[in-house]
């Protein structure tokens, strides 16, 4: 090779080598002052606890599984709620990293809307078991389920002989949902419904902030009044292919919650080809996008700033959240907004 010709090809080599070493060594999610929503000490210890709350009043056992950091102060609360056929068991991810950061996590398990619709049901059958339990009736149970629980936490924090006790920040309080459990969030959160005329509120004041991965608008109603008046931080999270094979939720209705949103401490994601699964542990059947490693990543990320920076209240999470730090996690066609 000439002279003239060997020089650049050398430079086009280094390129290559630096794109493949930035590809396997991702840049870390840190700001100028050192917060970086993703790191977690290889000392930090995560205990996982499974645990029935009672409804009496309902006749209703609600299992839940806890991720207890491993430290003995109490901590910030986050509550999740699983889509529907779905479990306690799933979205461990978020379990995992957020308990890691100092979280206690209680994912719940709902009744009527969860695994057990489809599990002993034969294979062609199971799409019409699942949609015949996306009724208003569960979805009633669900938000009475968030409200049993937080008061069983409640009692639990209190108790010598619960392995909570004393364990629980129960003022700084975290609600978060996917799909099934994203409309769940919605309305133990802040949206209103509209019933004979009459608005309804399902919130519960105990929930400070809130994060719905796969919201979605009213489908009778209009969204400003049903999200004008949610006045705790909001992080909504969707992707530009998230659609569930059941119920009709849209691209559409994802997207039109946002707008509707009164300003203050208000985020939306959407993650570029990111389908309806991409929020949960594993690929669902009928996917049809190759999934994305870093769209867990993103979310570990720009979830974690805001419950920092809203229910821990650390202003070094603010500006990261509200600064370029969602930039340093997000791919050039993911879509970050905030108000």
């Amino acid at each position: 090779m000439k002279k003239g010709k060997l020089i650049p090809a050398i430079f086009r080599v280094a390129e290559l080598v630096f794109v493949a070493f930035v590809l396997l060594n991702p840049v870390p999610a840190l700001a100028e002052d050192g917060y970086d929503p993703l790191t977690v000490s290889e000392q930090t210890q995560v205990r996982v606890l499974d645990l029935s709350v009672r409804d009496n009043v309902r006749q209703r056992n609600i299992p839940v599984r806890v991720y207890l950091p491993g430290n003995q102060e109490p901590a910030p609360v986050v509550l999740f709620s699983h889509g529907l056929g779905g479990s306690k068991e799933g979205s461990s991810y978020l379990g995992k990293h957020w308990s890691a950061r100092a979280y206690v996590c209680v994912f719940l398990q709902h009744p009527g809307s969860d695994e057990s619709v489809w599990k002993d049901v034969p294979a062609a059958r199971r799409m019409a078991a699942l949609r015949q339990a996306a009724n208003a009736r569960n979805y009633l149970l669900r938000i009475q389920d968030v409200r049993a629980v937080l008061n069983q936490m409640e009692a639990w924090n209190g108790r010598n002989d619960s392995p909570l006790n004393g364990r629980l920040d129960l003022k700084h309080v975290g609600m978060s949902g996917h799909s099934f459990g994203a409309l769940t969030t919605q309305a133990v959160s802040g949206q209103v419904f509209n019933v004979a005329g009459r608005e309804i509120s399902y919130a519960d004041e105990r929930i400070r902030a809130a994060v719905i991965f796969s919201p979605s608008s009213p489908r009778r109603e209009n969204a400003q009044v049903a999200f004008s008046g949610v006045r705790i931080p909001w992080m909504l999270i969707t992707g530009t292919k998230d659609v569930a094979v059941i119920g009709d939720a849209d691209l559409e209705s994802r997207l039109a919650v946002f707008p509707a949103l009164p300003p203050g401490g208000k985020y939306e994601l959407v993650l570029y080809k990111a389908e309806h699964s991409a929020f949960t542990d594993r690929p669902l059947p009928g996917d049809k996008e190759q999934r994305n490693p870093n769209h867990h990543r993103a979310i570990l990320a720009v979830t974690t700033a805001f419950w920092d920076a809203f229910l821990k209240g650390m202003p070094e999470a603010l500006k990261w959240l509200d600064g370029s730090g969602p930039s340093s996690v997000l791919e050039p066609q993911d879509r970050w907004q905030k108000k």
